[in-house]
């Protein structure tokens, strides 16, 4: 951190699942795999699907008002608001606004940006960023998604591996030292082919045809994928934490991207990291996608294993191809800037 900089930490955080489980013995049901087949290749046990209703911004509400109430701030508080999503509700408005309107930040700005699976570290960076320069003070980040909505739940190559769900921060000015100590994101646009849904948009409008070729289903060559993701995690996290000025010693507890467990136990073990140190919650709800990472980091802090004081690692991979890694002094015990 440079002098004299504004430091940034998280002064709230909040998350929200659907109440529904759906288990690998209910997939069984679906389509041809088994319980056995999904752990021993991702760890995955449930996932959460929400329901026929529920759209990405009833998600990113819940959550969003568990942040506001944790960081003790009203809606009103809030300057800027950024959701980083997969799913949006449509094209427009955007999720950030309808989330702006359900809890009445009026005097906030709000837009959603899209980075896949490394969304929420990407939106945290941009959210970052504002406060630092002191355009804003409080800023809203959200990652949320309602993957069951745009998964072809024939396919068994995917529709095992996703589930729904939302996460949140409030970030704010915070003691010197504190807070968000190094980032580092990145892309490789060549990847995009591998995780894409190909309809909707105006390359692939929708019609008739696109429907009947499933093009508005998640497509995914998932061993390329994993073999991107092995390689990408442990050296983006490495490199925030040069960034910080810090090593994987330091590292006091480790939040990854939520999407299979060799993945996550091969970013451990390049940062030489015991596995307690790490946090896991995929085997209970799949891939959230850009909101794996702060749903993680909530229950982490609220099961203690985040404390005043420790070095934190946030890292992902996802479409794109992206990836985003921050490493953070968790401070939030501390006296924040009021």
């Amino acid at each position: 951190m440079k002098e004299n900089e504004i430091a940034v930490g998280i002064l709230g955080i909040g998350s929200y699942v659907p109440d529904k489980v759906l288990t690998n013995k209910d997939l069984e049901k679906i389509v041809d795999t088994s319980d056995e087949w999904i752990v021993e290749r991702t760890g995955i046990k449930e996932r959460r699907v929400a329901a026929v209703h529920t759209a990405t911004s009833d998600l990113a509400t819940r959550a969003a008002e568990r942040a506001l109430a944790d960081a003790g701030l009203s809606a009103a508080d809030i300057d800027l608001i950024i959701v980083a999503t997969a799913t949006p509700d449509m094209f427009f408005p955007s999720v950030a606004c309808l989330v702006q309107d359900n809890i009445k930040a009026i005097k906030a700005a709000a837009f959603d940006l899209a980075a896949g699976c490394s969304g929420f570290v990407y939106a945290l960076t941009a959210g970052a960023q504002f406060v630092k320069t002191g355009l804003y003070r409080r800023v809203l980040v959200i990652g949320a998604e309602t993957l069951s909505k745009i998964m072809d739940w024939t396919d068994r190559n995917t529709c095992v591996l996703f589930g729904d769900g939302a996460g949140a921060a409030v970030l704010g000015e915070t003691m010197p030292g504190c807070g968000i100590l190094g980032i580092h994101l990145g892309a490789d646009g060549t990847g995009g082919d591998l995780l894409k849904l190909p309809a909707g948009g105006s390359r692939n409008p929708s019609t008739a045809e696109t429907v009947a070729s499933k093009m508005h289903f998640i497509h995914m060559n998932g061993n390329e994928v994993f073999k991107f993701a092995v390689k990408i995690m442990g050296a983006a996290a490495l490199k925030a934490l040069e960034n910080a000025g810090l090593h994987p010693e330091d590292v006091n507890c480790f939040i990854p991207h939520q999407a299979n467990i060799r993945i996550i136990q091969s970013a451990a073990k390049r940062l030489k990291l015991t596995m307690d140190k790490v946090i896991v919650n995929v085997d209970r709800y799949g891939n959230t996608s850009a909101a794996s990472i702060p749903i993680a980091m909530e229950e982490a802090v609220r099961a203690g294993k985040v404390k005043d004081g420790d070095i934190v690692v946030l890292v992902g991979f996802g479409a794109g191809l992206t990836w985003a890694s921050c490493v953070i002094k968790w401070c939030k015990e501390a006296d924040t800037i009021v």
